[in-house]
């Protein structure tokens, strides 16, 4: 079970160096004891844009990097047509360790696998002081369990998604579906066609957040 809070394993004086070296002696929630290793962020320490996702893949579980799988390439295709350069971005997810199951059958796959709340709610620490060392203008929820983890549960994508939110954490919060949700899509380019739309959202955004920062800043 855990002791119930990553921030049993927070480094005193967190920096994402640090973090990113902490993160491996979690032991907030179990998901530890069937992962590989802990998936933490990765990206521009000054980013304007932060991704969230669920929890690390099989792919990343095994990598040590997250969105490095066929979601993640899927998410760089998607970013180059918004216009947002990745390398200038910070991604993460809401849960460090990949959660899964067996394949039925016997099969040696594993399974992608929901965390529940507990496991959520353990690892929000991480994201927490993430979201504090970055500081990012807008923060990305890609899914609903990354939407929830940051607006609640009662928050739904399908519902409003696209739109921008004040979140507690500091940055503008938009949701919008995760890459996953368009590889198991029967309209790929529909959904494909919607999830670069809700970026480019995202892109204006900022344009217009810079925008308003450099009028504030002339004399």
């Amino acid at each position: 079970m855990g002791t119930g809070s990553a921030g049993d394993f927070l480094p005193s004086d967190p920096t994402l160096e640090r973090m990113r070296a902490a993160v491996q002696g979690c032991r907030g929630c179990g998901l530890y004891a069937r992962a590989t290793q802990a998936v933490f962020g990765q990206g521009s320490t000054r980013a304007e844009v932060m991704l969230l996702g669920e929890q690390p893949g099989d792919k990343e579980d095994v990598a040590g990097q997250p969105f490095v799988g066929p979601s993640g390439k899927l998410l760089d295709t998607a970013l180059v047509e918004a216009r947002i350069d990745r390398t200038l971005a910070y991604v993460t997810n809401a849960v460090k360790h990949f959660k899964w199951k067996q394949m039925p059958g016997g099969g040696k796959r594993r399974l992608h696998d929901k965390p529940n709340a507990y496991e959520i709610t353990a690892c929000r620490p991480w994201l927490e002081q993430e979201i504090a060392q970055v500081r990012p203008a807008i923060l990305v929820c890609l899914g609903a369990t990354a939407a929830q983890a940051v607006l609640g549960p009662g928050f739904r994508v399908t519902r409003d998604r696209g739109r921008f939110f004040l979140s507690e954490l500091g940055p503008l919060v938009l949701a919008t579906i995760h890459p996953s949700a368009i590889l198991r899509s029967d309209d790929r380019a529909a959904e494909m066609g919607g999830f670069i739309g809700d970026l480019r959202l995202v892109a204006d955004k900022l344009v217009e957040l810079r925008t308003a920062e450099a009028l504030e800043g002339q004399p």
